[in-house]
């Protein structure tokens, strides 16, 4: 059987503000990713996405876009809180988003003490001008994420050399079953030592302590990374779902590093010509199953604040998806998406809570209008109705818009 459905995730690229923001992430109210980049590049040409639909999810044209006559589109919402990149691919994969809390580490230190001692491991409580963070079997710190939003995150950092990364999962893991946070993120490098955690010991607000990532030297060398959302249950999601009913799963780029995937095959990759080569030769090499791509650059792009890089990442995205067209054979279906936004003019570096376009092809199938999604699960939730096997938690298929005329 030949047939495949793959989604490619421009991470960051937001059509405009959710209705919410107002009251949910108040800043937002003006973020437009699309918008902010057309602003400063009018004549911004992206001939594949273009006939795909953009312009019509995006609700406009500008200079050099039009509307596309014959694309399959529409737009999703968000359903999980924020606008996370981590959150948003476990919501596309059919997780149903629970609302974390927002704490310093200091209101969880106790818990975290207690189900690591319980469990029979060694902990230290390290105490910082009135602040405290855990030391667990000597080499395993666990404190508040620096780098995200405060009290969003809690990192697991250890030096991988006195540790194996497997032993300080199964610490994140304990942490993750009494902490309410989003994201427990467990991570490690080689040839970095507890002195150099130590030293990127960092404070902020008078309220979060944490090991700065970059100073603590985990990046340098063999880096280990694992995230562990709150409320994320890999059962129930699309690629556990696909593996279990023997179709197999490939994930690219940021996707492989942050869903699960046992007994699939994920392939981490940053360059976005890169992860477009990696996804293009899956589809060749792959005559039934599901394929996920994100594009990590249009996301990077939008942190660093800079319009010119997006157009660039955009433009290299949109000649890779030229090239993936024509290997679509007739009963393949392709979405391209995002996951939020990241305008580049909104005056931060943080993720925007956008709506995202939803372009769909298939060949035969035109004009077709899946409108305004009310989760990103829908897509998950898609994906699985086609290959026929048990639903995701979350999401409600739109497979029925996407049949062929006869």
């Amino acid at each position: 059987m030949k047939k495949r459905f793959i989604i490619i995730v421009l991470d960051g690229f937001g059509i405009g503000a959710m209705p919410d923001v107002a009251v949910v992430r108040p800043g937002d109210e003006k973020a437009n990713t699309l918008r902010s980049i057309l602003e400063d590049y009018p004549d911004l040409k992206l001939p594949t996405l273009e006939k795909l639909g953009l312009m019509n999810a995006y609700g406009r044209e500008s200079k050099c876009m039009k509307y596309s006559e014959d694309a399959n589109f529409g737009k999703s919402e968000l359903m999980h809180f924020g606008a996370d990149t981590f959150m948003g691919h476990q919501e596309i994969m059919g997780t149903l988003p629970k609302k974390p809390t927002v704490d310093p580490f200091q209101i969880h230190v106790d818990a975290v003490a207690k189900i690591l001692t319980d469990h029979g491991h060694k902990v230290d409580i390290v105490n910082r001008n009135g602040l405290r963070y855990v030391v667990c079997d000597d080499y395993v710190t666990v404190a508040d994420n620096l780098e995200a939003d405060l009290g969003m995150c809690y990192n697991v950092t250890a030096p991988l050399d006195y540790i194996s990364f497997e032993k300080e999962c199964e610490i994140a893991e304990l942490v993750r079953k009494v902490v309410t946070v989003g994201r427990v993120i467990v991570f490690g490098g080689s040839g970095n030592t507890m002195q150099d955690l130590y030293n990127a010991e960092e404070i902020r607000n008078d309220k979060f302590i944490g090991i700065a990532s970059a100073k603590s030297k985990s990046y340098e060398k063999d880096y280990h990374c694992r995230h562990l959302g709150y409320g994320v249950d890999k059962n129930v999601q699309a690629p556990t779902i696909l593996t279990n009913a023997g179709i197999p799963v490939t994930l690219i780029g940021k996707v492989a590093d942050i869903v699960a995937n046992d007994g699939g095959t994920s392939i981490s990759c940053v360059p976005t010509p890169e992860c477009m080569q990696l996804t293009i030769d899956a589809i060749k090499n792959m005559n039934q199953g599901f394929i996920c791509t994100n594009v990590q650059e249009t996301d990077l792009a939008g942190h660093s604040q800079s319009t010119a890089r997006y157009k660039e990442v955009l433009e290299q995205a949109d000649a890779g998806l030229a090239e993936i067209l024509p290997l679509l054979w007739e009963d393949d279906i392709l979405i391209v998406q995002a996951d939020h936004g990241n305008d580049p003019k909104i005056g931060s570096s943080r993720h925007t809570r956008e709506c995202v376009p939803l372009l769909i092809y298939r060949k035969g199938l035109t004009k077709v209008n899946v409108g305004t999604r009310k989760t990103m699960s829908d897509n998950g939730a898609t994906c699985c109705d086609y290959f026929g096997v048990t639903a995701p938690e979350n999401g409600t298929s739109y497979l029925d818009k996407l049949k062929k005329p006869v």
